[in-house]
């Protein structure tokens, strides 16, 4: 089994392994910087080490590759018989970072 951590960013969790890429709400950095995350709630090393509620001395390295744009999703919303419709979209914006380090 690989080593992974459970973090919290932006109000949600993610389970990360180390070399994996993820998109997170972005937020600014520069490509190619490094990010420290230490809202680390669970560590997996051989042994689950899990916090209250965050793991003492854990951290994760992030890499931010770079920053860009989801495809559109699309709310449509339609009332029977009322001739009612409403069409809206959005483009979430992200920012894609590789795992670099887990330590606990």
């Amino acid at each position: 089994m690989s080593k992974y951590a459970i973090i919290k960013h932006g109000g949600k969790q993610y389970r990360v392994s180390e070399g994996e890429y993820i998109k997170l709400d972005r937020f600014e950095a520069e490509a190619k910087s490094t990010v420290e995350i230490t809202e680390v709630l669970a560590v997996n090393d051989g042994g689950i080490k899990v916090g209250a509620p965050f793991v003492k001395g854990a951290k994760v390295v992030l890499e931010v590759v770079n920053l860009g744009k989801d495809k559109k999703v699309v709310i449509y919303k339609k009332r029977r018989r009322k001739d009612s419709k409403l069409k809206r979209g959005f483009r979430r914006q992200f920012t894609r970072v590789k795992v670099v380090s887990i330590a606990a």
